[in-house]
């Protein structure tokens, strides 16, 4: 991936995956996004992103190469029928300036390049914002029933 500009506003954003020297500012930025949840270890949510060949970590980082900063991040993944996004998060400060909705533009394409033909992705429902955000790049609501069974005891 590029670099892009986003916003006259925004620095010039470096695309790219995840690495190991990542993992502690991605955690930070989903603690300050409030994407964590005690019951998901953010730590082995990465790991096994980046362990196999269907999920990846998108960073975007701002700044100088030598300076860069983490400004939003996607895990993406799929199981060769439908893709699926979390842990969409952009740094708190630099919200607004288009950076989510390229780091989703991102996304798609890393499945498109794939061949996945659908992209999936779950919001809580009192997530007003979240929801704005996907209604507006074009994503429907569809009615869903989720099923879940917690298999780690937890």
């Amino acid at each position: 991936m590029s670099d892009i500009l986003i916003h006259a506003e925004t620095p010039t954003l470096a695309f790219g995956h995840a690495e190991d020297a990542d993992t502690p500012a991605i955690v930070g930025l989903w603690e300050r996004a409030g994407l964590t949840r005690p019951w998901n270890d953010p730590h082995a949510d990465i790991a096994l992103a980046r362990r196999g060949p269907h999920s990846t970590i998108l960073l975007a980082k701002a700044g100088a190469k030598d300076g860069a900063v983490l400004a939003g991040s996607v895990m993406v993944g799929h199981d060769g029928h439908r893709g699926w996004i979390y842990y969409l998060a952009v740094e708190p400060a630099l919200q607004g300036r288009g950076i989510g909705r390229a780091l989703l533009i991102a996304a798609e394409d890393w499945l498109r390049a794939r061949a996945v033909p659908k992209l999936m992705l779950l919001v809580r429902p009192d997530n007003e914002q979240v929801r704005g955000f996907y209604q507006a790049a074009g994503y429907l609501e569809e009615p869903r029933v989720v099923f879940s069974r917690r298999l780690d005891g937890k």
